[in-house]
C-alpha cells in the first residue's frame, strides 16, 4: 500500500514532469500501474520508489514511471467519426485550397503505438482522389519510447489488428510475420515518430495542415490545456485543423480555436484564413 505523504509526491511529481491531473481517489490506479515497476527495478516499496525520484538518481527509473502512468491503449479507427469528417470536411478543403505540390502535414500528437496514425495513412490510402499527387507527411509524438518503438515497428498481435481493423483492410496492408501482423511499407512511408512532451515547447516542427490531439487534454488541469492549445495553434495552419477527443473541448480555455459548425470534437484556428502565411515555414 502506498501511504498518503507517497501519494502526495507521487501527484506533485506527475503533474510537473507529465501534466497528468490525478484526484484523491486514484490510489488504485496509482498502485496498479506502479507495482510492476517495484518489482522490475527490485524496489521493496512506494517510499523507496519516491526517495529515488527525489534524488533524480535514476533517469532509466523516472522515465519508466511517467512512462507506465501515461501509456493509453489505442486501436485502429477509434470512434470512427474523426476519420470520416477527415474524409468528408478536412481533406476535401484542403485539397481544393491547396497547390499539388503543397504536402500535407498531419501531426498525432498523441500517436501511442500507432493504430491512429495508420489508421489515417490507410483512409488516405483508400481515398487517392482526395490526396492527388500531393506528399503526405506524419509527425508521431508521444511521451513515451516504449510505445513509440512499437509504433514504428508497425507490429501488432492478433487481438490489436481485430480491435477496430476490418479484414479487408487487415489483408491489404499488412503481412503475416511468424505470430505477428506488420503494417506494409506502404503505410510507414512518411511517418516520423518522436518522442515529445507536450509541456514542453514546440521547437523546429514546423506548420499542420491537420492536427489530432485526442483523449490527451482530459488528463490536464485547465491551464495547462489552455497552454498546450495555445501553443499547438502557433504550429496550425490557419486554415487547419484540429482534433480533439469526443468528451473534451476548447470551450473555456482561451481563445485560439473554435468549434468547428456541426462537427463536436473539431476544431480551426480562431484567425482569418485569409492571414494564413505563405507557409515557408514547412
Amino acid at each position: 500500500m502506498i501511504s498518503a505523504a507517497d501519494y502526495e509526491f507521487f501527484k506533485k511529481y506527475l503533474k510537473q514532469h507529465s501534466g497528468l491531473i490525478l484526484s484523491d481517489d486514484k490510489h488504485y490506479l496509482l498502485e496498479s500501474r506502479l507495482v510492476p515497476l517495484l518489482r522490475k527495478f527490485e524496489l521493496p516499496d512506494f517510499a523507496r520508489l519516491a526517495s529515488v525520484l527525489r534524488d533524480s538518481s535514476s533517469t532509466i527509473i523516472a522515465e519508466a514511471v511517467i512512462e507506465a502512468m501515461t501509456t493509453n491503449e489505442s486501436l485502429f479507427f477509434r470512434d470512427k467519426t474523426p476519420f470520416e469528417v477527415f474524409t468528408t470536411v478536412m481533406l476535401p478543403k484542403l485539397h481544393a485550397t491547396r497547390p499539388p505540390s503543397q504536402p500535407l502535414r498531419i501531426w498525432c500528437a498523441a500517436a501511442s503505438t500507432g493504430q491512429e496514425p495508420y489508421s489515417l495513412a490507410m483512409t488516405l490510402k483508400e481515398n487517392p482522389h482526395l490526396v492527388g499527387t500531393r506528399r503526405v507527411e506524419f509527425l508521431c509524438t508521444d511521451l513515451s519510447n516504449e510505445v513509440l518503438e512499437r509504433a514504428s515497428s508497425g507490429r501488432y498481435n492478433q487481438f490489436e489488428v481485430q480491435r477496430g481493423l476490418p479484414i479487408q483492410m487487415l489483408m491489404k496492408y499488412f503481412k503475416k510475420v511468424d505470430d505477428m501482423w506488420e503494417v506494409s511499407s506502404q503505410l510507414k512511408a512518411g511517418m516520423q515518430f518522436r518522442k515529445l512532451n507536450l509541456l514542453n515547447p514546440f521547437v523546429g516542427l514546423g506548420t499542420f495542415d491537420i492536427v489530432f490531439c485526442r483523449n490527451v487534454l482530459i488528463y490536464f488541469d485547465a491551464p495547462t490545456k489552455t497552454d498546450i492549445l495555445n501553443r499547438i495553434a502557433k504550429v496550425t495552419a490557419a486554415d487547419g485543423y484540429l482534433v480533439l477527443g469526443g468528451a473534451e473541448t476548447v470551450m473555456g480555455l482561451g481563445d485560439a480555436y473554435r468549434p468547428l459548425p456541426n462537427q463536436r470534437g473539431f476544431y480551426v484556428p480562431n484567425v482569418p484564413a485569409a492571414s494564413a502565411p505563405a507557409m515557408a515555414s514547412r
